[in-house]
């Protein structure tokens, strides 16, 4: 085997970042070299929960890796993105690209400019329901699509995933673009219209916690989601990443978090409901493509002109929901 690839975590400010540590960390073929944070208790505390350094000088880190995973909050990504680009870094960045699409197109043209590969954590393409309905898909099973819907309703992050700042919005930023991209994926056909309902009801908290979103795909398929904040904190799941087909011929549904056996302890210290997930460990299917992109010199699978485009989406939902007008989704 070839080397191992030097890899860092850029910021651990993202509640993902424990997942991708410990993949970085269980790989032969890559180097954990360490995580940088401006927040040297949480980069620290990451640091040793899995084995790694903890470097509290960013450009020190940037200096002895091949690659990095940045896990900062939305707003911060721009200014990771350029940084690593001008040290010769390949990136894997959390999801949104960013909160703006402003912010989006900057990254997207360092991503071009700069020749390094670059990717998104989109992790539901590489999920086995996700891969079956693609198969479907691309073999005419379905027919010609007549409508799309789909959930990702997960419980609220808090931390700074509320600060309006930080995160750019709530929970149409934090959710949606997930099944957005996963839609874009499966059919190829990007959003060219949304109207938005959001609010917020759940939560006491300067950003939005619940929405609904009426999209009509490029080639005028219609397609619904809700991507709310609305699971309890008692919840056995954090939520859960849903989409259903409907075509001409059949209709094809992906349950992301379904594929769980769920139990209940009645009592004692572990009373409660239980998962035991048995389904595609996306997260390291995730990490697999990018270091494997990274060592072969491609494009991941998902690229930041992918990520751009889930962004003009959140922008023109928010745009919506403030006009009570549906909105045309621009991306250039």
């Amino acid at each position: 085997m070839s080397d191992p690839i030097a890899m860092g975590i850029l910021s651990t400010a993202h509640v993902h970042t424990d997942a991708y540590a410990s993949e970085l960390a269980a790989r032969e073929d890559v180097d954990f070299v360490g995580v940088t944070d401006r927040d040297s208790d949480r980069g620290q505390e990451t640091a040793d929960s899995h084995g790694t350094e903890y470097v509290a000088d960013a450009d020190a880190l940037l200096e002895r890796i091949d690659a990095a995973v940045i896990c900062a909050p939305n707003a911060d990504h721009r200014e990771w993105f350029k940084r690593a680009a001008a040290a010769g870094v390949h990136v894997l960045c959390e999801k949104p690209l960013a909160p703006t699409l402003e912010d989006a197109r900057a990254i997207v043209d360092v991503w071009q400019e700069s020749g390094i590969r670059a990717g998104i954590t989109m992790p539901l393409r590489f999920c086995g329901p996700a891969q079956r309905a693609r198969e479907a898909l691309d073999a005419g099973e379905v027919g010609d699509l007549l409508a799309i819907s789909g959930t990702n309703r997960g419980q609220m992050p808090g931390g700074w995933f509320v600060d309006p700042e930080a995160a750019g919005g709530g929970a149409v930023m934090d959710h949606s673009v997930h099944i957005v991209d996963l839609v874009y994926h499966l059919t190829g056909q990007a959003v060219a219209e949304v109207y938005a309902e959001v609010d917020t009801r759940f939560h006491d908290i300067a950003v939005d916690d619940v929405n609904v979103l009426s999209m009509e795909l490029a080639d005028g398929t219609p397609f619904f989601l809700d991507g709310s904040w609305s699971k309890p904190d008692a919840w056995h799941t954090w939520g859960d990443a849903t989409l259903e087909l409907t075509g001409t011929d059949a209709t094809v549904g992906i349950d992301y978090t379904d594929q769980s056996l769920v139990h209940t302890v009645e009592s004692g210290s572990n009373a409660g409901v239980h998962t035991a997930f048995y389904g595609t460990n996306a997260n390291a299917c995730l990490i697999e493509d990018f270091v494997s992109s990274v060592r072969a010199d491609r494009e991941p699978e998902i690229t930041p002109d992918d990520g751009l485009l889930a962004v003009a989406v959140v922008e023109a939902a928010y745009e919506s929901a403030e006009t009570g007008e549906p909105v045309e989704v621009t991306f250039d």
